[in-house]
């Protein structure tokens, strides 16, 4: 049997990332979606997570309890190490991740696929605006800001998230699973 890919979803904030995948799990119910461990309060909302403390989210760490496992925006994340297990049964799996640790995520798992969910910059803005949570400054510094390039040698499917979700959904899905259209 050959083992499962990772299949990691990236993408600037407010693009669409939690609604595509959510798209795509309804779906594909044999797709299972990593619940990620993050150091913030579960009735945070938004992706269903494992919310924790920063000193248990250490304690874990060390304890190798994460088969990888970052910082960003001041928040810790991990993808539990069970994962592992589930692409060793040859089972697909689906995680939000950080697109800075794509170079680490292709030395943990053998078979990694890359979602880069995009979207215009205009709808982007629109999408953060509605959000609530940041000033009209804050969206243009979020916009203007430098993407590093991604890491040689992965495999990249670009989806545009500009129009329907509808359609970001199938999109995604084609370029996954290209035999079962």
């Amino acid at each position: 049997m050959t083992a499962g890919r990772f299949i990691a979803v990236v993408g600037p904030s407010g693009v669409g990332k939690d609604s595509v995948m959510e798209g795509i799990c309804a779906l594909r119910p044999d797709l299972q979606r990593v619940r990620r461990v993050i150091t913030r309060p579960e009735s945070a909302g938004g992706e269903d997570f494992e919310g924790v403390t920063p000193a248990l989210f250490a304690a874990r760490a060390a304890g190798g309890d994460f088969a990888l496992h970052w910082q960003a925006h001041g928040l810790c994340y991990g993808i539990p190490r069970e994962v592992l297990g589930v692409l060793d049964r040859g089972q697909d799996v689906l995680a939000n991740l950080s697109r800075g640790m794509l170079g680490r995520a292709a030395l943990v798992f053998d078979r990694l696929h890359v979602l880069h969910i995009t979207t215009r910059p205009d709808v982007l803005a629109a999408r953060l605006a509605a959000r609530g949570r940041e000033s009209k400054p804050e969206i243009a510094r979020r916009l203007s800001r430098a993407v590093a390039p991604f890491p040689e040698g992965l495999t990249i499917t670009e989806i545009d998230n500009s129009t329907t979700l509808d359609r970001a959904v199938k999109a995604a899905l084609a370029s996954l699973y290209p035999d079962s259209r």
